[in-house]
């Protein structure tokens, strides 16, 4: 039998640290799959290999891979800092 440790008071147990974005775009990837293989069983081998590869190789790493910040946001990288005279 596997006992389960339990944490102590006072330490951090690692974990995902996902935001709301984060299991939407997940979400969003499990759909696609599901999609891609209900295609691949009714015999449709154009559209749900696209589907299956858009899901595994891009949706899901996306959604792993953004950040989030303190609200559960994505943090935004890319934006210019305004500077007033």
């Amino acid at each position: 039998m596997a006992s389960a440790k339990k944490a102590r008071k006072g330490t951090v147990v690692a974990g995902p640290d996902f935001g709301r974005r984060n299991y939407m775009i997940l979400g969003a990837g499990i759909l696609t799959i599901i999609i891609g293989f209900v295609l691949l069983a009714l015999g449709d081998i154009t559209i749900s290999p696209i589907l299956l590869v858009l899901g595994y190789c891009v949706i899901i790493p996306v959604g792993i891979l953004i950040p989030k910040d303190k609200n559960g946001n994505r943090l935004d990288t890319h934006k210019e800092s305004v500077v007033s005279s």
